[in-house]
């Protein structure tokens, strides 16, 4: 063990009941190195940082930082050693504002000014061109914003060690070069990072150094220049990724989904659409692209009955449902894969079957008359756990307990086994590896295929290129433009999400 290197974690094994997460690990970061960890969902890699993070404790195993052999019983203790986490799913109080979630294990003596409070939380905002209202409650903000808060939370707490789980999620083309920039600059000053992304394109761009995880053991450890991006998608998932779908020409048909003149206001009483309008054909993708918190998510619970509308009209097959509950929309056959798997597309203390039938309950075969057929749900359930390959033991398994992607993979089936008519779909491979994600692509691509009007919002602009047939920019709750789904203007749809005005095509 030496200085050389901020992190060592040498023979680290972590067991849960019937499962080993890590066996035997090793993982070094070099000072001043951006370093990616990289795994297939389930891979071990979250309780690998939880455990450089606090959260966990190594059954067996050594962590060293800076050459100081460490032990730590909760994140407080990692945080004095100065490691900060960025989680994938969020540790951040939901009744509590931006600033209070700010200073939580912080050390601010006996007195708090908050004026001076907000001026440094403005600061590290404004250093890292990542805003957010100090004083906005964190169940009002968007994943995408939360993420923010999680981010800037760690700068915040003067972390030099950075564990960074998918960051770039929310930026745009030009943020993400900045973003870059600055982790560059950080690594210059002192600062080591470990970059976790299932964006390969940009482990490649930004990492000097590469650990690949594989059922819970490492698989490669590979500096950044000696691999390319199908090489390390193999090495993650075992075979051949396809990153592209191959798929033919839409064939659009009726309008399904249409919004005339919609406005609707956010959790905290602002304007969040704006007298916006568009329409989704059966048989087609239409991409929503757009930083978040520019009235997507709003765009999404509108369609699917979850917030009222100020003003304007949402029809779905013809029918009115503005400001009628979801049950509405569901009636009508309206899929709905939310950014928060776990807050809002799981019940996550129910078990694998109970999520599954959430939609499906009330009608035959899973009902008859009254009565709930239980065999019935529990043989539906387990077809669509092989039908859509959810890795788990039993369908008894609390939701909670599955990785990202098998949840995701959950949601999916439920959602899409009905054969919906339409399908709204928010940042749905937010978070998975490179199989998953092809795997949910593939199934989208087969849903537009089969008729259903899909709409897609993403902050990922490959995804969006990948799956679209049209591309629509939100800005401050108004389509600020239309662009077919091609690479040479991308760097347009990037000036639009950032505020810029489309330029007129010949």
């Amino acid at each position: 063990m030496t200085a050389e290197y901020a992190v060592q974690m040498r023979g680290i094994t972590k067991r849960f009941p019937g499962v080993v997460a890590n066996d035997n690990v090793s993982f070094e970061v070099k000072r001043g190195e951006i370093h990616a960890l990289l795994g297939e969902n389930g891979a071990g890699k979250s309780t690998l940082m939880n455990m450089l993070g606090g959260l966990y404790r190594p059954d067996q195993g050594e962590i060293t930082i800076n050459g100081e052999a460490v032990y730590f019983s909760s994140p407080r203790d990692a945080i004095k050693k100065g490691i900060g986490m960025v989680h994938q799913h969020f540790m951040l109080v939901p009744t509590q504002t931006v600033a209070e979630n700010m200073v939580i294990g912080a050390s601010t003596g006996f007195w708090l000014s908050p004026k001076k409070l907000y001026a440094d939380i403005a600061a590290v905002s404004e250093r890292y061109n990542l805003p957010i209202a100090p004083d906005a409650k964190i169940w009002q903000l968007s994943v995408g914003e939360q993420q923010r808060v999680e981010i800037l939370k760690t700068l915040y707490l003067g972390a030099k060690i950075l564990i960074m789980d998918e960051p770039t999620a929310v930026l745009t083309p030009q943020e993400v070069e900045k973003m870059f920039v600055t982790l560059r600059e950080m690594t210059k000053n002192g600062h080591t990072i470990i970059f976790i992304s299932h964006k390969l394109d940009e482990v490649l761009s930004i990492a000097d150094r590469i650990t690949v995880l594989q059922k819970g053991k490492v698989s490669a450890n590979v500096a950044a220049k000696d691999v390319n991006k199908a090489e390390l998608a193999k090495l993650m998932v075992g075979r051949e990724v396809l990153f592209r779908i191959d798929k033919e020409a839409a064939k659009p048909k009726d309008d399904v989904l249409v919004l005339k003149n919609v406005s609707a206001n956010n959790d905290r009483g602002l304007p969040a659409l704006r007298s916006l309008s568009l329409n989704v054909r059966a048989g087609e993708i239409v991409g929503i692209a757009g930083v978040s918190g520019n009235g997507q998510h709003e765009l999404a619970e509108t369609l699917t009955g979850l917030r009222h509308v100020t003003d304007g009209v949402i029809e779905i097959n013809n029918t009115g449902i503005q400001n009628q509950p979801p049950l509405a929309a569901i009636d009508q056959k309206v899929a709905h894969i939310p950014a928060d798997r776990n807050g809002m597309g799981s019940a996550p203390t129910l078990s694998l079957s109970d999520n599954l039938i959430m939609k499906s309950y009330r009608a035959a075969p899973v009902r008859k008359g009254w009565r709930l057929l239980n065999a019935v749900a529990r043989n539906t359930s387990e077809d669509l756990i092989k039908q859509y390959n959810v890795a788990t033991p039993s369908i008894d398994v609390e939701a909670r307990l599955l990785s990202g992607g098998n949840l995701q993979k959950l949601i999916l089936a439920r959602e899409i086994s009905a054969e919906p008519t339409s399908i709204v779909a928010v940042t749905p491979t937010r978070g998975l590896d490179v199989g998953a994600t092809e795997a949910v692509h593939q199934r989208l691509i087969s849903e537009r295929d089969r008729g259903a009007a899909v709409l897609l919002i993403s902050e990922d602009l490959d995804e969006l290129l990948s799956l679209s047939d049209r591309i629509l920019v939100m800005y401050e709750g108004q389509i600020v433009g239309e662009l077919p789904p091609d690479e040479d203007r991308i760097d347009e749809i990037g000036l639009l999400m950032a505020g810029g005005v489309q330029e007129a095509q010949a």
